[in-house]
């Protein structure tokens, strides 16, 4: 069986785990960014529009601080299904997935007709900055800063003994923040060049390009669908029948 490791935060990581498992392939579970809820104070939801969501995380971070009440009134764009779903959970009616990538999202915003200022509850040090993506279209956003990704600061002993031994083929990476990491806390790592590195798209992959990992693969779709399915097109090219 191939065994692959999975980098992305908790609750994905173990979901994502979990998917691998179900296709026949092991996950070694190692999240290399922690998620922290933070108590900024969030403006009175009167007077927007809508909400825009880049992560669920930021719906798990409004969940926490008790605020999904005050705002469920809001149509959410999401920028993916399963950020969608997630919405779709705490009880928000109005729920539109841009199925995609932040651009995807950018572009059903831009196009959205929406009648008023967005508030965009976001990390500390978001991926995207809607807020400058959108004021050329004449939109107002409002960014909110409610969650934090702390990186982690070492790998598990087992991780690293596993990555050295050539016991993991691949390793799957959904942020550019998550593989900037990975890059920082491997720089002795030998196997540059025979471990996979399965990335959700371009960005994600280019700080694994620049520290010489060569055996870079990209999604056919920034989504859990296609990382799931270039995981298996992998997994089978390691094990041909």
């Amino acid at each position: 069986m191939v065994t692959m490791l999975v980098t992305r935060p908790e609750p994905e990581a173990s979901e994502t785990a979990a998917r691998l498992s179900a296709l026949d392939i092991e996950a070694v579970v190692e999240p290399l960014l922690i998620t922290q809820t933070l108590p900024t104070t969030l403006p009175d939801a009167e007077g927007f529009a809508a909400l825009a969501v880049t992560s669920a995380n930021a719906l798990r971070a409004l969940h926490d601080r008790g605020e999904v009440p005050r705002f469920r009134n809001l149509p959410v764009y999401a920028v993916g299904d399963r950020t969608a779903r997630v919405a779709r959970s705490l009880g928000f009616a109005e729920v539109v997935s841009a199925e995609g990538s932040a651009d995807d999202l950018i572009a059903l915003l831009a196009g959205a007709g929406i009648k008023g200022p967005i508030l965009y509850p976001a990390a500390r040090l978001p991926a995207v900055d809607l807020a400058k993506a959108l004021a050329p279209h004449g939109i107002m956003v409002i960014t909110a800063p409610v969650y934090a990704m702390s990186p982690a600061e070492a790998l598990r002993e087992t991780t690293r003994v596993a990555l050295e031994s050539g016991g993991l083929a691949a390793a799957l990476f959904y942020s550019r923040r998550t593989a900037e990491t990975f890059v920082a806390l491997t720089r002795s790592l030998k196997s540059r060049a025979t471990l996979g590195m399965l990335c959700l798209s371009e960005a994600v992959a280019e700080p694994l390009l620049k520290a010489h990992f060569v055996r870079v693969g990209l999604a056919d779709h920034p989504s859990e669908e296609a990382m799931l399915a270039m995981a298996l097109s992998f997994a089978r090219d390691q094990n041909p029948a």
